[in-house]
């Protein structure tokens, strides 16, 4: 009788535990969040004054107004660069990932899972080991300080093209493209029209993790360019944050801008989450 007693109490004290330690993670990750968005509203001399959590001396306004006014709008050419490097960096990444690991995938062909496996040890190495390599290919090739000294290194992932290569097993039946040949299409067809479609939980999973991968990017842009018109919105808050510490009014200048650099990361993660959501309903039918 004891035991079949104490069960239910031990229930409700595991649910709390569990509980309790959520909202803490929640709190934990939510927490620099409510900072930017009270700093946001201070001055230079509120933020500096310790009191960033309130809204006392609301001016988000003039915050606003401040950065789209300095330096002729540099801050928004820099979020245009940042949207232009994101975006055309993810979608061309997540094309090629997809068409690598549904090569991996679907087709058999000398030294396959050696050439995988070299793909995997690229999954090891640390982006910012071959910076300084990319450079001087980057030189060698004569695109460095240009648009094209970031485009192009962004477009290969390996993790991306292992991830692409569960997808395609997971997603597309074997079957489904011997019904495509039999009907006459080719293998870019097939792809294109039966495998791509399939997939497309995946590349919108591959798309994600280099959209933000790129938008969150430093040591590439500060190793790459030099022309403060180039900078993604990294390297130009970056740059405006190393003045703060001569020039305080840099600091609501920062703390405003990182505020609006959150934006399209919560749009692209809120805007393609339907997406998942269709893949694990899918997988969970399999």
């Amino acid at each position: 009788m004891s035991t079949t007693r104490n069960r239910p109490q031990s229930v409700w004290l595991s649910k709390a535990a569990v509980n309790g330690a959520l909202v803490l993670a929640v709190v934990y990750m939510l927490f620099p969040l409510v900072w930017l968005l009270t700093a946001a509203t201070k001055d230079a001399g509120g933020l500096l004054a310790g009191d960033a959590f309130s809204f006392e001396g609301f001016d988000l306004g003039g915050n606003l107004s401040r950065l789209a006014a300095y330096n002729d709008g540099i801050y928004f050419h820099w979020y245009l660069n940042s949207l232009l490097y994101a975006v055309l960096g993810a979608l061309g990444c997540s094309l090629v990932s997809v068409a690598a690991g549904y090569a991996f995938d679907k087709y058999d062909f000398r030294g396959k899972e050696q050439l995988f496996g070299v793909v995997l040890l690229g999954v090891l190495v640390p982006t910012t080991a071959l910076a300084l390599p990319m450079y001087l290919l980057a030189s060698k090739v004569g695109i460095v300080n240009t648009y094209w000294a970031v485009l192009v290194p962004v477009l290969v992932n390996p993790f991306g093209v292992y991830l692409a290569r569960v997808f395609s097993a997971g997603y597309i039946p074997n079957e489904a493209l011997e019904a495509a040949r039999i009907d006459g299409a080719g293998e870019l067809r097939t792809f294109w029209s039966i495998g791509l479609r399939m997939i497309m939980p995946g590349f919108v999973t591959v798309f994600l993790f280099q959209f933000t991968a790129i938008w969150n990017n430093f040591f590439l842009p500060l190793v790459m360019l030099s022309d403060q018109k180039l900078f993604p919105l990294s390297l130009g808050l970056y740059a405006w944050n190393s003045n703060a510490h001569a020039e305080p009014g840099y600091y609501p200048l920062v703390v405003t801008g990182s505020l609006l650099a959150v934006v399209p990361l919560v749009v692209a993660f809120v805007s393609l989450q339907r997406h998942w959501k269709a893949g694990l309903t899918a997988g969970s039918v399999k």
